[in-house]
């Protein structure tokens, strides 16, 4: 699989950066990676779907190869900020039918897109998308404010750089929310979230701090955007992922006809446990006719 860079100065008066593929005439394909991860870190399963797709990847705000760009922005305004770099690069690609997939962190900002550009994707994958129940956004902003939350807390204690690649594969294989992933999964992690830092060895690309200041906040109007969504939405889950995860799931499938949810085995991360199953129930969606 090969991929291009790109770079879009945002309005938001940082630049996002990014890779696509080669412009082919195949659909396209828009991708947005998790909290703390970057689109390459996806590639086991990525380089699967781009046999059948061109491929449109976005690192968002402090990720990948994007700027840090100060203060995060929100939720909110990264999705709009992901729209705007694709709509200034999508021309190259010329009219083909667009499909859009997110996970985690990047699927809720796939979910905002979609309600505020019901016409830009034919179909979107939500790969366990962190869909918080009200209950949870007010926590957050009310500990964000009071006092430290704690998953914030932990990732802010994270270790964030080793002598060399090698030692940080060894040391995150099989811990956190590594744990299970396939090894050509970590080492696409490894090879592309970690940047050259002279005289430290190899350091995370996105800062255990703007990995927290996302934990410590939330998407504004997310249940007004999910019952707004038109497209045909397919939200697949790990069957041992987060329970509030698979909680919202049935919600919104129950509220919003036009999505529907499927599980697969494994946890939060599934699509980099198993990338071929991912990659094939993508496919099976995205491609698929008519009803969902």
């Amino acid at each position: 699989m090969t991929l291009l860079p790109w770079s879009h100065s945002c309005s938001a008066g940082f630049t996002l950066r990014g890779w696509h593929s080669s412009p082919s005439g195949k659909p396209l394909l828009h991708f947005i990676h998790g909290n703390g991860f970057c689109g390459r870190t996806y590639e086991p399963m990525l380089a699967l779907l781009a046999e059948h797709f061109d491929l449109w990847l976005c690192d968002m705000q402090g990720h990948g190869d994007s700027d840090h760009g100060g203060a995060f922005v929100g939720w909110n305004r990264n999705a709009e900020l992901a729209m705007e770099a694709f709509v200034a690069g999508k021309p190259q690609f010329g009219e083909v039918p667009r499909y859009a997939l997110g996970h985690s962190f990047g699927g809720v900002l796939t979910s905002l897109i979609l309600a505020a550009h019901p016409q830009m994707f034919r179909r979107a994958v939500l790969l366990d998308p962190v869909l918080f129940p009200e209950q949870e956004m007010f926590k957050r902003r009310l500990l964000s404010r009071l006092v430290r939350n704690p998953l914030a807390e932990g990732t802010r204690k994270r270790r964030s750089e080793w002598p060399d690649r090698q030692t940080a594969f060894d040391k995150l294989q099989g811990r956190g929310i590594f744990q299970g992933w396939e090894p050509a999964a970590l080492q696409a992690h490894i090879e592309h979230a970690l940047r050259d830092e002279p005289g430290q060895g190899v350091v995370l690309k996105c800062s255990p701090e703007r990995e927290a200041e996302i934990f410590e906040s939330a998407p504004k109007g997310l249940w007004r955007s999910l019952a707004r969504i038109t497209t045909p939405v397919r939200l697949i889950h790990g069957d041992k992922t987060y329970p509030f995860v698979q909680q919202s799931a049935a919600r919104v499938s129950a509220s919003n006809p036009h999505v529907t949810v499927e599980q697969l085995p494994g946890g939060h991360c599934f699509m980099q446990e198993d990338g071929a199953l991912a990659a094939q129930r993508v496919l099976a969606f995205l491609k698929s006719k008519g009803e969902h």
